[in-house]
């Protein structure tokens, strides 16, 4: 698996090379920090991108896997979210991400 800071910063020129914007909100650790990822949809609503739990990755150990925590929800809701996760670990990364719509180019489980 790649180190964190190398997966995030190849994330975060994908999406602005494409026209996205896409920053880094909050820096963790740099091998092994969780991701989060936050796109706001342009319109008021926000959705999060979380860690997929280990139980539901099955085989696959070499790629960031995540799940969909919020699906267009009101900003407020993500943030208290993050703010909580941080409290509990505050290694994570945060990548925010403008998009109206389309393929985030990560993989998602159900």
């Amino acid at each position: 698996m790649f180190r964190t800071d190398i997966w995030v910063a190849g994330f975060v020129r994908r999406h602005n090379d494409i026209g996205h914007m896409c920053v880094v909100s909050r820096r963790g650790d740099p091998i092994a920090g969780q991701i989060f990822i936050e796109v706001d949809h342009l319109n008021g609503t926000v959705s999060l991108y979380t860690p997929a739990p280990a139980t539901s990755l099955g085989d696959n150990t070499e790629d960031r896997v995540f799940q969909l925590r919020f699906d267009h929800v009101e900003p407020d809701k993500v943030r208290e979210r993050i703010a909580r996760e941080y409290d509990f670990d505050p290694d994570l990364w945060v990548v925010s991400l403008e998009m109206r719509g389309g393929e985030l180019g990560i993989e998602v489980v159900g």
